[in-house]
């Protein structure tokens, strides 16, 4: 009887562990670093109650730290099973081989790449392999102040606006007073390679293999930008922003527009007293607008792999963790689902929430390259120069073209 006892007792302990042992997705990110940090618990939650078999490890990373981290486990071969990278570093990963392809995954589960946003889906692709998916994206519109524009008998922005319509009525917004400004649009990379390629421009040739950083389309783009400052004075400077950031400047009416991110839109819900919407960035030659997207990659050494991907479709393409995103204001999801969209589409302010989707019409992607980071740093110290007065624009693109061509090698 004993005996029996025990093998009943050791079989139980069996069935317990092997209806308990579960697959370990370990997932490091950085984009839920600070109040974010509850929707991804919450998608997490969703997930693990459809797939029991599957415990997801969420290791969170702010992004000044996020990939001196990473870097580090990889090297010491201890990578995450999925981990999230933005799109300007995700080409470096794709290229270096440590990235898993998955169009392989794609065909044995059948996911659905439909579902998703083409160029978002495009972003994650090198070499025509698909290596990640895209997990959330954004662009920048112009957010305007309307009790401004109608205190300055100014017309409201529309799609057809160019940068002379812009800079015009920036110029109404500034007479209404020593301490209200038209405009505010950082003078840096991330601006300048956008604005450069409104102008017809670019910083790369066709097939990057040069830079073209000092052309005149380019040095006529940075002329433009600095007079908003140093000429006009529509754009304030930094003693006239007196420590505060351009999203605070514009909550108390002191600035009648800011180019900026649709990430704004939370903030500016709860914070602002007025009425305010947006509209498409207005462009010189043609209309160009930021395309900033973070996607979901596997490692090539997991010993996860389906698991992991698995829990990467659902971050990226499922209904659930769009729509946790969605009402979290949480940027926008890569979905086309239609009631996604909708709901995305409902909630206001700002009112014109579809010029958000009409601005994907003129998407750009970064000039993205292996040494990226330092192409930015550079480009960012001779814009600086330009924008303080300390260069013209010419010699800023000029020192900033033969500065790169002598750093950073294209073939």
């Amino acid at each position: 009887m004993k005996r029996f006892l025990v093998i009943v007792l050791v079989l139980g302990l069996l069935t317990v562990t092997t209806l308990t042992a579960k697959t370990v997705v370990k997932f490091m990110n950085f984009s839920s670093a600070g109040e974010t940090a509850i929707y991804l618990e919450e998608m997490k939650q969703v997930f693990e109650a459809q797939n029991p078999d599957i415990k997801i490890e969420i290791e969170t990373v702010g992004f000044g730290d996020y990939f001196t981290k990473l870097m580090t486990v990889i090297a010491g071969g201890n990578p995450p099973d999925a981990f999230e990278l933005n799109y300007e570093n995700f080409y470096t990963y794709a290229i270096k081989g440590v990235l898993l392809p998955l169009d392989d995954l794609v065909v044995k589960t059948g996911f659905d790449t439909a579902a998703l946003n083409e160029s978002a889906l495009e972003a994650f692709s090198a070499d025509d392999v698909q290596y990640g998916l895209p997990y959330s994206f954004s662009n920048v519109v112009v957010i305007y102040n309307k009790e401004l524009f109608d205190r300055a008998g100014v017309s409201y922005p529309t799609s057809d606006w160019t940068w002379e319509d812009q800079l015009e009525a920036a110029k109404k917004i500034n007479d209404l007073g020593p301490s209200i400004f038209g405009i505010y649009q950082p003078v840096q990379f991330w601006e300048f390679y956008k604005m450069v390629q409104q102008n017809g421009g670019s910083l790369l040739n066709d097939d990057r293999t040069a830079f073209t950083v000092n052309r005149p389309e380019n040095v006529e783009t940075l002329q433009y930008m600095v007079d908003r400052i140093l000429d006009y004075n529509v754009m304030p400077n930094d003693a006239q922003m007196a420590g505060m950031g351009d999203w605070d400047l514009f909550v108390v009416e002191r600035i009648g527009m800011i180019v900026t991110g649709t990430w704004a839109f939370p903030y500016l819900t709860a914070e602002c007293d007025f009425e305010w919407d947006i509209a498409v960035e207005p462009g010189n030659i043609q209309k160009a607008t930021h395309f900033f997207s973070n996607g979901l990659v596997i490692s090539k050494d997991s010993k996860n792999v389906e698991a992991a991907f698995r829990w990467a479709t659902f971050l990226s393409a499922s209904e659930e963790a769009a729509e946790i995103r969605i009402k979290a204001g949480w940027e926008l999801p890569a979905v086309m689902h239609p009631e996604i969209l909708d709901l995305y589409r409902s909630i206001t302010p700002p009112p014109s929430k579809g010029v958000v989707f009409e601005s994907l019409d003129y998407l750009v992607t970064p000039p993205v390259i292996e040494q990226f980071s330092e192409m930015a740093d550079i480009m960012n110290r001779h814009l600086e120069a330009a924008r303080y007065g300390a260069k013209t624009p010419q010699r800023a693109l000029d020192d900033a073209q033969a500065e790169l061509e002598r750093i950073i090698s294209l073939h």
